[in-house]
């Protein structure tokens, strides 16, 4: 769920922009450095972009009236990383709160650190850590896409219980989780099995920009060619 126009008092919606805005400063200058050391990764990360558009604007109707959606932030994070993952998705969030009424400008940080840090955080953290034990790189993308997603509810939930504690920050959190947990865990799970499609193919068609970017070792793609 993205945090809608004029929701959160300004305090808040100031307090994230502030906290989001670093971020997205590092992820700029991490771009460029990716893209001037590989010039070939511009359209993986332009696929990437594309991916958080398309799946986050798929709002679905919730059990409580509300929506929930994907978020598609996984991709990202593994490819590239949370940082520049946070660009991405700063630039899918303007977009849809100018020509879709999803989420806002007001809001727009909160809704950044939630989708576009928080989310690719856990998800790069979780591939890592993953990949570290052997495991194949389809089950560590499967992980981090999920947690990418669940953490990204996580935290607007938690957003919205720090901006509205009634009757206390806990019974609010505990609320706002519950209103998205029925549509989003399964979301959750689709998205991961898309994710990792998607990644699979992307690791047949061109290995050698996942071995430059140093997703995958040499091993791995001569084990899937």
């Amino acid at each position: 769920m993205h945090i809608m126009e004029g929701f959160l008092p300004w305090q808040w919606c100031l307090f994230w922009y502030l906290l989001a805005a670093p971020v997205v400063a590092y992820g700029i200058k991490q771009i460029k450095e990716i893209t001037d050391k590989n010039p070939e990764s511009k359209p993986l990360l332009a696929v990437s972009g594309a991916f958080i558009f398309v799946l986050s604007s798929l709002k679905l109707p919730s059990v409580t009236g509300s929506s929930s959606h994907p978020t598609g932030n996984g991709l990202s994070a593994v490819l590239f990383g949370p940082a520049v993952t946070c660009v991405l998705a700063a630039i899918v969030l303007v977009f849809q709160a100018l020509l879709l009424a999803h989420g806002g400008i007001t809001t727009l940080g909160a809704n950044i650190f939630s989708m576009g840090i928080i989310g690719p955080l856990a998800a790069w953290l979780i591939y890592k850590s993953i990949m570290k034990t052997g495991l194949s790189s389809s089950i560590a993308v499967f992980f981090a896409a999920f947690a990418g997603d669940i953490f990204t509810y996580i935290t607007t939930a938690s957003q919205l219980s720090l901006a509205f504690p009634i009757p206390s920050f806990g019974a609010s959190f505990f609320k706002f989780m519950i209103v998205f947990a029925y549509t989003q865990i399964p979301l959750s799970i689709v998205e991961a099995i898309l994710t990792v499609v998607i990644f699979e193919y992307i690791l047949k068609l061109r290995p050698d920009i996942l071995r430059s970017l140093k997703i995958i070792g040499p091993k791995k793609v001569e084990e899937k060619v």
